[in-house]
């Protein structure tokens, strides 16, 4: 569920205030505050587009209304996935023991990378769990949606993370509800992609917070082409042929969302309201491959991603992508990657 920002009503404490299931904060220098924790392989551009039109929003507005500051595990220097290494102001001990201060920060911002499975990092653990406690607002960006998700406080509720570790978070922890939105807000936490997508849902808060005039003056500093909300989706295979064929992104976008269950042409040619002869054409035009051996291609390379990205048994990840047996899907998928599965996973 994506809930709107409502209009600021200045409260009379220091503190932030949660209302409608989105966050809103005071009317004043510094009146939002963010902590962000930074793990080892984060995305600098995820990180530079959430934080950079914050800072211009400030410049725009002529107020420090956005602050933040940087923490890492230990206090250390951590490194971003190009190598960049970020000077942090705190460790994550300290960032625990200002959560139960009552001038806590008014949200806590997670960014995580390539490898997150790999860092189970007690310490971050404990400070999302301390969010909960004190309803202190969280938000994740990049694959961080996989440390809540870990920490089980997204059990049940709507979340997305960055398309490329969609799978293997559905079927990892199959008590959510994941979408490939840009940005999905639930309560008091938000999930975004990352990346590009950060930059919107920073616009976003920087339009509920200081008014859509200084949103349109960061867009039009930032130079940006496209002024995003979180329910529109992140870029996938069907997304490409958009500017080529509307029907045939609309027939991609249904494969897409059926890999487990996978549809026939009968059922894809009702949905898009075309024949299946119609279909055959628009693949044979723009694809140069039969639609149904496409399906099967978007089905193994949805496997391929659970099979790098989980420890999953092959049988299970065959089910997960619409085989009806381990031999099938072996057979197909060496046929298309050269490879079992096996040795891909090695």
């Amino acid at each position: 569920m994506n809930a709107r920002f409502p209009p600021i009503i200045p409260p009379s404490s220091g503190e932030w205030h949660r209302t409608g299931g989105a966050f809103t904060s005071r009317h004043d220098l510094a009146a939002y505050r963010m902590v962000i924790l930074l793990v080892p392989g984060f995305s600098q551009l995820t990180l530079s587009s959430f934080v950079d039109p914050l800072r211009v929003a400030n410049s725009v507005s002529c107020r420090a209304f956005f602050g933040w500051s940087v923490a890492s595990s230990d206090g250390r220097p951590v490194v971003c996935a190009s190598g960049i290494s970020v000077c942090p102001n705190k460790s994550f001990a300290e960032v625990a023991s200002d959560l139960q201060r009552s001038d806590r920060p008014s949200a806590v911002v997670v960014c995580a990378g390539a490898g997150v499975e790999s860092h189970p990092l007690a310490s971050l653990m404990n400070i999302i769990h301390l969010c909960r406690g004190h309803r202190i607002p969280i938000a994740a960006l990049g694959t961080a949606t996989w440390l809540l998700a870990k920490s089980g406080i997204l059990n049940g509720t709507s979340c997305t993370i960055h398309w490329e570790k969609l799978p293997a978070l559905r079927e990892t922890f199959g008590r959510l509800h994941v979408t490939d939105s840009l940005f999905v807000w639930d309560g008091d936490v938000v999930t975004c992609a990352g990346e590009l997508a950060s930059f919107d849902l920073a616009l976003e808060l920087i339009h509920h917070n200081l008014g859509k005039e200084s949103a349109a003056a960061v867009f039009e500093h930032t130079g940006a082409g496209q002024w995003r909300s979180g329910s529109e989706k992140q870029s996938s295979i069907g997304a490409k042929y958009a500017g080529l064929s509307q029907k045939l992104a609309e027939v991609v976008r249904l494969m897409e969302q059926h890999v487990e269950d996978p549809l026939s042409m009968r059922d894809i040619a009702k949905c898009v309201g075309l024949s299946p002869r119609q279909i055959e054409r628009l693949f044979v035009q723009y694809v140069s491959c039969p639609p149904m051996r496409y399906y099967r291609r978007v089905r193994l390379e949805w496997a391929k991603r659970l099979i790098e990205q989980t420890n999953m048994p092959f049988l299970e990840i065959a089910v997960a992508c619409g085989f009806i047996s381990s031999s099938h899907f072996s057979k197909s998928f060496r046929e298309l990657f050269g490879k079992a599965p096996s040795a891909c996973r090695a």
